[in-house]
């Protein structure tokens, strides 16, 4: 999917909402158990009631690598049903990969071509040569961690490097990277008094923002800081709306809560 294509859906949809597909056997309502494959009964369920009002879905790969073959097989179905149905909702794998050239290659093959994802959370730590891999693929796109939302972000992220903070030379140096046009950043909802930094540097570019609803960040912060000519931002929201109840009505909530945030983020386009 290009840029071009997914800002239409924004438009269309008045929504920038990415919902998070982090399915877990013990959060999942008990009666869905009972069903051949559990998860991908959730997963379809959730995505029949949200669809028209998310522009984009992110399975996080740590849920379905624990259920070993029984979950990649429903990550697989999960995916058949999103591409043939759903052909124009952008797919993000969060597998937050990085590694050396040749592996990097490797991965990327899976996630684009063998599971048919429009792009890949990958790790920046190992550099340039871990990452051109997954830009190779000129069609899709690579969402590099920039500024996470969890604790440990400050562990190095904000680590100062002379005037400038080590995450924004993790910006200024990806934007040499070959077919960087194709890089999306995942910064935290919670880190959002720094987006207007980041704004500086990558002015163009979609932000992945996490964090928002059961981490604690603000949509007004965010979009305040954000949001760009092309709209630019996807926000995450996971447990907030998949897991809105337990009950035989969990889709239709799940449906709710989304349509809560769609609602408001109409305001801000």
């Amino acid at each position: 999917m290009t840029n071009e294509a997914l800002v239409a859906q924004i438009r269309e949809k008045k929504s920038f909402l990415c919902i998070g597909l982090d399915t877990d056997l013990e959060k999942i309502p008990p009666h869905l158990l009972k069903e051949e494959d559990p998860i991908f009964s959730f997963n379809k369920a959730i995505i029949d009631a949200t669809h028209n009002l998310c522009v984009a879905y992110k399975p996080n790969m740590a849920f379905y690598e624990a259920y070993g073959l029984k979950g990649w097989k429903a990550l697989e179905k999960t995916m058949d049903y999103l591409n043939s149905n759903f052909p124009n909702i952008f797919t993000i794998a969060d597998a937050k990969r990085g590694d050396i050239g040749n592996t990097a290659s490797r991965y990327a093959e899976a996630f684009f071509n063998g599971m048919g994802f429009d792009s890949i959370t990958v790790a920046p730590y190992m550099g340039k040569d871990s990452i051109e891999p997954f830009l190779a693929f000129k069609e899709k796109h690579t969402i590099l961690l920039a500024l996470t939302s969890n604790k440990g972000a400050f562990d190095f992220q904000t680590k100062k490097m002379g005037d400038h903070y080590l995450y924004e030379e993790v910006l200024e140096v990806s934007k040499r990277y070959e077919n960087s046009e194709n890089l999306m950043y995942v910064v935290g909802a919670t880190k959002a008094e720094y987006i207007a930094d980041i704004r500086k540097i990558v002015p163009n570019n979609f932000l992945l923002v996490p964090g928002v609803g059961a981490q604690g960040g603000s949509l007004q912060e965010v979009c305040k800081h954000g949001l760009n000519a092309q709209i630019g931002l996807l926000i995450n929201s996971s447990r907030g709306i998949i897991y809105a109840s337990q009950g035989q009505d969990f889709s239709i909530k799940a449906s709710q809560k989304a349509q809560l945030l769609r609602d408001q983020m109409a305001v801000y386009l």
